[in-house]
């Protein structure tokens, strides 16, 4: 393989990115190639130096995803990342994946209860004020007056619009803590990526 297939082959591995950052990248690399070539070091040694273009692209799209991250806290950047990451490190699959899955499920549980709760609270505030028209063709035994169960609802509704604040605030600091795990990963195999060009 020469520097031309070995580009080729990092470009079509990079498609997932922007193509501007792309274009950085690939340039960034001829210059890497043309400088190591003018100081007498053969193609071979620099494409080694920096190892399988596909595993390189890997790492560059997780660095990319990471920088997203941390600039967006969106789920699928962070998704995106994790993801990545789980191709470069064998310990990734194993230990970050579930609990990557686990924090997914409990925030998603999290917000399921939240819509729910408001749900509720609304429907019954709703209902509350039909009671009065309803019950001369349905019979509830409840010693309850509909404006007092109108306001409990309306509570329980105001309840739900609270947790799914809280859900909101809480989702940010997860994605704080995946993103710094995301960040100290990345500076691993950056410093292994290092370890081995020299």
């Amino acid at each position: 393989m020469n520097r031309v297939q070995y580009l080729n082959i990092l470009e079509k591995n990079l498609r997932s990115l922007k193509k501007e950052e792309v274009d950085d990248i690939l340039q960034d690399f001829k210059e890497y190639f043309e400088v190591g070539i003018e100081r007498g070091r053969p193609e071979s040694d620099l494409m080694a130096s920096l190892g399988n273009p596909r595993i390189l692209a890997r790492q560059i799209r997780f660095e990319s995803y990471v920088k997203m991250a941390e600039g967006n806290a969106s789920a699928a950047y962070i998704g995106k990342a994790v993801f990545t990451s789980i191709g470069l490190s064998f310990f990734n699959l194993i230990f970050i994946l579930p609990f990557f899955l686990i924090i997914a499920g409990v925030l998603l549980a999290l917000y399921a209860l939240a819509v729910a709760v408001f749900a509720a609270g609304v429907s019954g505030t709703i209902g509350s004020f039909f009671l009065p028209v309803i019950s001369e063709y349905v019979t509830f035994n409840t010693f309850v007056h509909p404006v007092v169960m109108a306001f409990a609802f309306l509570g329980i509704g105001a309840f739900g619009a609270i947790f799914f604040i809280g859900d909101i605030f809480f989702s940010r600091i997860l994605f704080r803590l995946i993103t710094r795990y995301l960040r100290f990963n990345l500076d691993i195999i950056r410093g292994r990526r290092q370890q081995d060009e020299v």
